[in-house]
């Protein structure tokens, strides 16, 4: 991509909303679609002959009216869709494995661009350790840090109720219109007010178990570091902590009673190397040069040029196509295994996978790996 940000046209938008709307087409695929056609407008054309080809069926396309319904949805309520590479897009957010085509906002686009930090933990949290989340939120703010959390019970929202003076970032599981918990209802309309919530799913979305795992990388996609309070060994809080140390995030873990079950996965990330958080100040020195770093660096654009990735000619891939393909089962492998494996060039097996995706006959897991999809 062009390190060059800007804005979409209202129809490069909707173009945008359709291709991340369709079926079979994650990130991941939408971006190696972009990046194959050029345009969204051209991925809308040339997705369902690649389907065709992986063994699927005809390729479901968004239409224009359920993408401009939407839009219009959004407008309503006072939300807009940000697309990766805008200039409100969270620029460290774009330099992630998979990052959103689009995020829906509500609220005040300017926090985006802010330097942020993820305080998360505990839903069933102790009353030390909401306070201790007000407080670490409350100190972080007036360093000119957004705190960003996933609107949950006990600590999210502590944090959030800490930081809510200075702004704050809620990231949701489900649309930004759906209030969840109920129990939130009063914060949910606060940060809306006050500071911002983002998502990437569509308005009306009840979250689902399924959701939360895309929210957290969200929430450690868009920050510097995240604080983890209050974690048991089983934890959502932990898979955001692993996730941030996926994408080179720095990791803060507030240390606790040993007696405690709520307090297990903490002190396990402090004895596997995350930075023991007692304080503010420990959060500050451990990013050191990180907080001097233009954010601007991490920012790509909107602009595709397909013939800096040249496809594969059409022989090499009819020649690769069986043996990559009885190369995959159920259980996960990565990509560089499969290359390994079949001793085809990346872009032959990248376009073989990105067929099998778009005909439903392929999942990606994390860590590049794939795996054959299993019959619903």
């Amino acid at each position: 991509m062009n390190p060059a940000a800007r804005e979409l046209s209202d129809g490069e938008r909707l173009d945008w909303l359709r291709l991340s709307r369709s079926q079979n087409i994650g990130p991941i695929t939408f971006f190696q679609l972009l990046r194959h056609f050029g345009s969204a407008t051209e991925a809308l054309r040339g997705a369902p002959e690649l389907a065709k080809r992986g063994g699927g069926r005809k390729l479901r396309l968004c239409s224009q009216s359920e993408a401009e319904a939407e839009i219009d949805a959004c407008a309503t309520i006072g939300a807009r869709l940000i697309a990766a590479g805008e200039p409100d897009y969270p620029a460290r957010l774009t330099a992630i494995a998979d990052p959103p085509p689009l995020i829906t906002l509500r609220g005040h686009g300017y926090l985006l661009r802010r330097r942020m930090i993820a305080v998360v933990g505990a839903r069933n949290a102790s009353a030390n350790g909401r306070r201790f989340a007000r407080r670490i939120a409350m100190d972080l703010a007036a360093r000119d840090f957004i705190v960003v959390s996933g609107l949950a019970k006990g600590i999210d929202a502590s944090a959030h109720e800490g930081a809510l003076e200075r702004g704050t970032i809620a990231v949701v599981g489900g649309g930004v219109d759906v209030i969840y918990p109920s129990e939130n209802q009063a914060l949910h309309e606060q940060i809306v007010g006050q500071g911002a919530i983002i998502g990437e799913l569509p308005l009306g979305t009840v979250p689902r178990a399924s959701h939360f795992p895309r929210r957290n990388r969200i929430i450690s996609g868009v920050s510097l570091g995240v604080v983890v309070i209050e974690a048991a060994r089983r934890s959502g809080s932990l898979i955001t902590a692993r996730l941030a140390g996926e994408q080179g995030r720095e990791v803060f873990a507030v240390p606790g009673s040993p007696l405690d079950p709520r307090c297990a996965g903490t002190n396990n990330l402090i004895r596997d190397g995350a930075v023991l958080t007692e304080s503010v100040a420990d959060v500050t020195a451990a990013l050191g040069e990180m907080l001097i770093q233009p954010l601007d660096e991490y920012r790509d654009g909107l602009e595709f040029d397909p013939e800096s990735q040249p496809a594969p000619d059409e022989s090499e891939l009819d020649e690769a196509r069986d043996k990559i393909t009885e190369s995959l089962g159920p259980s996960p492998v990565s990509v560089d295994e499969i290359i390994r494996q079949c001793q085809v060039t990346a872009s032959v097996v990248l376009m073989v996978l990105l067929e099998l995706e778009l005909a439903g006959r392929l999942d990606r897991h994390p860590g590049n790996q794939v795996a054959l999809h299993l019959a619903d």
